[in-house]
């Protein structure tokens, strides 16, 4: 099975031999992926949506996988999961603050989990920050491209450590330190939201003598000065 570049980037921060968790799995290819690459010794792949849930049963069928290498399970969030169940625990393709309340809603089952890997559509700050709350720390991260859109993928470990500052928050610490090819264009997007609700911001007098306005005015000054390096 070919991954497309956001999966795979996913994949590549799986230890090898993990018991993983892929939640909201969609059509279970990364799941499927995971055990035929050998990289996963077991997967629970669910989704909380019937659909989705019904696509991957086939797709594990077509591949010829069994319950004993991937189980599909239908259901929210980690609540599909018993403690000790996986090592390992993946959720892409969701907003930021989704995936705070997921994590959060099942304590004991993230209590034995021991690494995150994450991939926000947005609110990627957000979540690292509730990371770092909450005794986990990145490890790793990586920028990936898929029809044209740049996508943040986040690992992270168990341990408590100093937060980053806010604007490393925004950009992601490590692939600040990384320095990946992908990371002016990060920036760049990064630029074109708050232009954006700047611009929105400067219709409303009143709106535009507020400390967030103020806020968001220094958050571009922070982020252009990180354009050149």
């Amino acid at each position: 099975m070919q991954l497309d570049d956001r999966l795979q980037a996913l994949e590549n921060f799986v230890t090898p031999g993990s018991r993983v968790a892929d939640i909201g799995t969609d059509h279970g290819y990364l799941a499927i992926d995971l055990v035929e690459t050998e990289l996963a010794s077991f997967v629970i792949a669910s989704d909380k949506n019937q659909g989705p849930y019904e696509a991957a049963q086939r797709t594990v069928h077509e591949h010829r996988l069994t319950s004993e290498q991937i189980s599909v399970r239908l259901g929210d969030g980690l609540q599909v999961l018993k403690p000790g169940e996986v090592d390992t625990v993946c959720i892409a393709g969701m907003g930021g603050e989704l995936m705070t309340e997921i994590l959060g809603a099942s304590p004991l089952v993230l209590k034995q989990v021991k690494t995150l890997i994450l991939q926000p559509m947005n609110q990627a700050a957000d979540l690292r920050r509730w990371l770092y709350r909450h005794y986990w720390h990145i490890a790793d991260e990586t920028l990936a491209v898929d029809n044209g859109r740049i996508y943040e993928i986040i690992k992270a470990e168990r341990g408590r450590q100093k937060m980053p500052e806010p604007l490393l928050l925004e950009i992601g610490p490590v692939i600040w330190e990384k320095k990946q090819p992908l990371l002016r264009h990060h920036i760049e997007s990064l630029l074109f939201a708050q232009r954006r609700v700047k611009a929105g911001m400067e219709k409303s007098e009143e709106a535009s003598k507020t400390k967030k306005y103020r806020d968001v005015v220094k958050r571009i000054a922070e982020l252009e000065e990180h354009l050149t390096w």
